[in-house]
């Protein structure tokens, strides 16, 4: 069975479309990488599978897991194990890392039944998911995003992602703003996440994410709508020839 799948997708943001009929389909396991020019739906596509309710969906489907998630809450499609990590990441003033990572892993476990982690594993858990993307201690005992450079709050998402073990995770340019060296970190916490349980689409306009995360597939969403899939190779034809030749495909 499929993790989810998108059925003619149509979606409005202040009246005026931007998804014009997505179809994608994606099994456990796999990494889909998704391409295309700004203002073109890649994050509108990423808001709707999350929940974000800036837009407003005016036809098709969403089936994640066997359920239609158009009938699930924000919370309840993260409880259900989705994960969207944004361009550009907020502060959250006030509140530590290590409380936010408790309370979010808490109502996760409260939504399933279980009760809450104890203490003493979620401090291991913090230990073993902080070396995943080399978080200084520090910055785990800080102010969720307050003062981090760009590399430093692209880190913490990863490290987020990976304390939730979410099955989905939508990874939004991920790679915005990262130097060299950040790339490489962020990109070996995604990787070393990925197994056969879960799935992630990357949203990137850029190849380079590319050499360090591998994709099953790559999708261009242009005006709209998915106009072509292809293997990694894709990527790279995109990155020499642009978008516009896809008009005449």
């Amino acid at each position: 069975m499929s993790l989810i799948e998108i059925r003619n997708l149509h979606a409005s943001i202040n009246g005026k479309e931007i998804l014009k009929g997505v179809d994608l389909t994606i099994n456990k396991g796999e990494v889909h990488a998704v391409m295309g020019p700004n203002g073109n739906g890649k994050s509108t596509l990423a808001s709707v599978i999350a929940g974000k309710d800036n837009f407003e969906v005016t036809q098709g489907e969403i089936i994640y897991q066997g359920k239609n998630l158009f009938d699930l809450s924000i919370d309840q499609r993260a409880a259900e194990g989705i994960f969207l990590g944004f361009q550009y990441p907020v502060e959250i003033p006030g509140v530590s890392i290590s409380n936010f990572m408790k309370t979010a892993i808490n109502e996760q476990r409260k939504y399933k039944g279980l009760d809450p982690m104890p203490t003493f594993e979620f401090m291991k858990l913090m230990e073993e998911k902080k070396k995943i993307v080399e978080l200084d201690s520090k910055l785990a005992n800080r102010s969720v995003n307050e003062g981090f450079s760009g590399g430093e709050k692209k880190k913490n998402e990863i490290f987020q992602m990976a304390m939730l073990n979410p099955t989905l995770s939508i990874l939004d340019e991920t790679d915005s703003g990262l130097d060299i060296d950040a790339l490489r970190i962020v990109a070996a916490g995604v990787n070393a996440l990925r197994s056969k349980e879960n799935s992630t689409i990357l949203i990137t306009h850029y190849q380079r994410l590319l050499d360090y995360i591998v994709p099953d597939f790559v999708h261009v969403l242009y005006e709209g709508k998915i106009v072509k899939t292809g293997p990694k190779e894709l990527a790279l034809e995109l990155e020499e020839k642009g978008y516009e030749w896809l008009k005449y495909e």
